[in-house]
């Protein structure tokens, strides 16, 4: 009578997992009107053309009678009043409820700078017109998205697979000889000693699929981290992440979506070779490799439990870095002359500039955990998170598919680990929270984490 017992839970698993997951995926077109100022660097550059579209990307899940949505936009960043006000709209639109809605960027360097109420917004077109009426129009067309997708509901079933690549992703900041940490140094240059960090070659992978006898690919979801800074120039580009979405939809028909990972360190850059590394066919070249590395790692797709769904998010308060009276002097002299300033110089005049008007009120923000099954982890996270932080979460997460997303509902910034405060350069000049704040997004996420495994 055991074994009878046994073998009859065994098959109501089986049928609650094949009858109960149902998956819709879309994507919505998002790009601006020409013009539309583009977003990534310390100046004023308006768009003039485009390469090729951006968008929102929406993956719908529903098991167990609760639903979730992943939204991945073609976005430099994701601005909190973008995400409350497009929650609401998922709400009210597909009976989502916000705690279960997850909206993230890619990060490319090509896409309409946002306005984001920095500082910064002045100088580089965020509080202009154009931008201002595109950042407005953000929420409705990703509450759109999500719909599309929870109209396309159908059963499912869902696949993994954690291929790796390498020769792709760099850590861009580099011990020299004299001791100190470069950030970007000059290509194959003397002093370059090695590379100050990690960086993460693992592609997360997931596959989901019709129940038909001959399934139909509903949607691919690819994890990657590594910044989209390639394309460069004046027109729109979802830049790589662009490329593997049209490269792995000939393989996979349906819909590609990729989703940035813990990569506030890392980019294209190979500094051992002197290759230029910029423009269409570089980023051709990089979404080629993840893609090919993605397509090469289909035959080890293996179904993963998918039985139930649960989703918890957690507000976390960041401390904000010390600002001294010294860099408060220097502000002051510097703003007049901004534009003539030196990039460091711009950097940090931001960030004190930034950090001052928040009067000493941390950052509140939040880290986000949806699983399904008892395999699969999105994990998002609210900023350019360094790879350390990302690896410690991964290392700690009781899921076999631990899919980490950085810029997710909200963006501070770079979020470098502890250790990285004490080099110094770029990312650390640039951060609005103090050090220490990234291990507390660590934690966060890993309780969150071991609360939802079952």
């Amino acid at each position: 009578m055991k074994l009878i017992a046994f073998c009859l839970a065994i098959a109501a698993g089986i049928t609650a997992n094949a009858d109960d997951l149902r998956i819709g995926a879309a994507q919505t077109s998002i790009n601006p009107p020409p013009g539309t100022p583009l977003a990534g660097y310390y100046s004023l550059r308006p768009s003039d053309g485009v390469l090729d579209d951006l968008f929102a990307k929406a993956l719908v899940l529903e098991c167990g009678g609760q639903k979730a949505a992943i939204v991945i936009c073609d976005l430099i960043t994701m601005p909190r009043d973008v995400t409350m006000a497009a929650r609401e709209l998922i709400a009210t639109q597909s009976g989502i409820p916000p705690d279960n809605v997850m909206i993230a960027a890619t990060h490319t360097h090509t896409a309409p700078v946002l306005q984001r109420n920095a500082t910064r917004d002045d100088f580089d077109g965020g509080n202009g017109d154009a931008s201002r009426s595109y950042t407005s129009s953000l929420p409705a067309l990703i509450a759109r998205c999500v719909a599309d997708a929870n109209a396309k509901l159908t059963s499912a079933t869902a696949r993994g697979t954690t291929p790796h690549v390498e020769n792709v992703a760099f850590n861009r900041r580099f011990w020299t000889l004299d001791g100190t940490v470069a950030w970007n140094p000059p290509k194959l240059s003397p002093n370059i000693a090695a590379p100050a960090g990690p960086h993460d070659p693992e592609i997360g992978v997931l596959a989901f699929d019709t129940q038909d006898k001959t399934p139909l690919s509903l949607a691919t979801f690819v994890n990657y981290a590594m910044h989209p800074d390639t394309v460069g120039g004046t027109k729109i580009s979802a830049d790589y992440p662009g490329v593997i979405a049209q490269a792995l939809e000939r393989v996979r028909p349906g819909i590609s979506m990729f989703a940035n990972g813990c990569c506030g360190n890392l980019n294209h850059r190979n500094v051992w070779w002197d290759n230029p590394q910029r423009g269409q066919a570089e980023a051709a070249r990089l979404g080629h490799a993840i893609s090919g590395a993605v397509c090469a790692g289909l035959p080890n797709l293996a179904a993963v439990s998918a039985s139930r769904l649960a989703a918890r998010r957690e507000t976390v308060h960041l401390p904000l870095p010390e600002i001294t009276e010294a860099d408060r002097a220097e502000v002051r002299e510097l703003s007049p002359r901004v534009k003539e300033a030196k990039f460091m110089q711009q950097v940090k005049m931001f960030r004190v500039l930034d950090v001052q008007a928040r009067e000493g009120k941390p950052f509140d923000v939040e880290v986000q955990v949806i699983v399904l099954g008892d395999d699969i982890a999105f994990v998002g996270l609210p900023g350019e998170i360094f790879v350390e932080l990302g690896l410690a979460i991964k290392k700690a997460s009781p899921f076999k598919h631990t899919m980490l997303i950085e810029l997710a509902n909200t963006a501070i910034g770079y979020i470098p680990n502890r250790s990285a405060y004490t080099e110094g350069n770029y990312e650390v000049v640039s951060a609005r929270c103090a050090a220490g704040s990234g291990e507390m997004l660590v934690d966060t996420a890993i309780q969150l984490l071991r609360e939802l495994k079952p």
